[in-house]
């Protein structure tokens, strides 16, 4: 979609696969105006991203948007630091200290990976006893993901939540994810359905957005009982189920953000 949008506006859009990427502390290709960052995997996409910075050339988004937006813990912080509505979040690097939290904020409470996309990993606790075996789970599983412990109130929404877009200094669309399960991400079966963009919502998206650096960005924002609150911020993010819906042309608006930055 992002290729179709370049061709239909005369861009010349280069595919590059990180598989192929040999980067050395010179600049040994030639240099493109501009890199629209796509990787699946984040660690190759903050390598690639530090690696095009210290090269000079620009990128969508920034390094140091990723380094944030790829860590939750990090972009709970950046969003509280600019005193934007998200989740309470405790993160622990002990079991114990991981039950003593999940019971400080109360049942049920949200255990996350700080890295993780498409609501793997996530884990609704209920209780004491499944605190516990969720916990242990993490523990003997090892490696730095499962020894950092992300835990997250949780927050009940409507059977739903919202994504916007964020490209630029715009809240360009926005969808309600509908499901069933407590998990709403479209690729776990969330339904997706236009969401009209109100000032409220639009002032919201781009104050959170600038919280993390601003750029091409996609908001997961739940309607909390005490107002909209964000609750993650993507920085590669997928728009394949949200054109339709919406009516608008994010690809394109991606396209046109990618080139402004390359002018800059």
């Amino acid at each position: 979609m992002l290729a179709d949008a370049a061709a239909a506006r005369g861009i010349d859009l280069l595919k590059l696969d990180d598989r192929e990427f040999l980067f050395g502390l010179q600049n040994e290709v030639a240099a493109p105006d501009v890199v629209l960052e796509r990787c699946i995997s984040h660690s190759r996409a903050l390598y690639a991203l530090r690696f095009f910075k210290h090269y000079g050339i620009p990128t969508v988004n920034d390094y140091e948007v990723g380094a944030i937006c790829g860590d939750k813990a990090l972009t709970s912080l950046a969003l509280h630091r600019a005193n934007v509505p998200t989740p309470r979040v405790y993160v622990a690097f002990e079991p114990e200290k991981a039950i003593a939290a999940i019971e400080k904020l109360g049942y049920p409470a949200v255990m996350k990976p700080v890295v993780g996309s498409w609501g793997r990993l996530l884990a609704k606790i209920d209780n004491h006893d499944t605190a516990e075996a969720i916990v242990e789970h993490k523990n003997v599983l090892g490696g730095y993901m499962h020894n950092v412990f992300y835990i997250q109130e949780y927050v009940q929404k409507p059977g739903r939540d919202i994504r916007a877009f964020v490209v630029g200094d715009e809240t360009v669309a926005a969808i309600y994810r509908t499901s069933e399960n407590w998990i709403t991400n479209t690729a776990r079966g969330g339904v997706a359905s236009n969401c009209p963009v109100s000032p409220g919502l639009n002032e919201l998206c781009l104050k959170a957005a600038a919280a993390v650096g601003g750029g091409a960005l996609a908001l997961d924002i739940f309607e909390a009982p005490g107002g909209l609150t964000v609750n993650e911020i993507n920085y590669t993010m997928e728009f394949k189920n949200s054109v339709a819906p919406t009516g608008v042309d994010i690809p394109g608006k991606i396209i046109e953000h990618a080139v402004r930055v390359a002018r800059r």
